[in-house]
């Protein structure tokens, strides 16, 4: 059978992972991510991800393409400011960007991240 050549982002793209920050990384709330990783071509991985309110610190390596589909979340990083985003912003998040990332409502973003 031949690969498919198109693929729609969604939750049944993949099946559900779900994991939580390291306990040392969380700052406020239980946040819990649930993560659906359809596509992975060497250092390229798309997907879904969600999680529930929570504050946790962040330190990227790699390189992220977001585009938040629902939710309000609220990104700050280390001497920056806070950066809101919501259903319909996309950003990307850079190598060396550190800083927290706060989960006011539950927040679905789709994702591309190139390590």
């Amino acid at each position: 059978m031949s690969e498919e050549r198109f693929l729609f982002l969604s939750r049944n793209a993949a099946a559900p992972v779900v994991s939580r920050p390291p306990a040392d990384k969380v700052v406020g709330g239980d946040p819990v991510f649930t993560t659906w990783n359809a596509e992975e071509r060497g250092s390229l991985y798309c997907g879904m991800w969600q999680c529930t309110p929570g504050k946790w610190r962040i330190h990227y390596d790699e390189w992220e393409y977001c585009r938040i589909v629902e939710g309000l979340s609220v990104i700050t990083e280390d001497g920056g400011a806070a950066r809101i985003v919501r259903a319909g912003d996309s950003f990307v998040i850079r190598p060396g960007f550190k800083g927290t990332w706060e989960v006011l409502e539950t927040t679905l973003k789709d994702y591309v991240v190139s390590v």
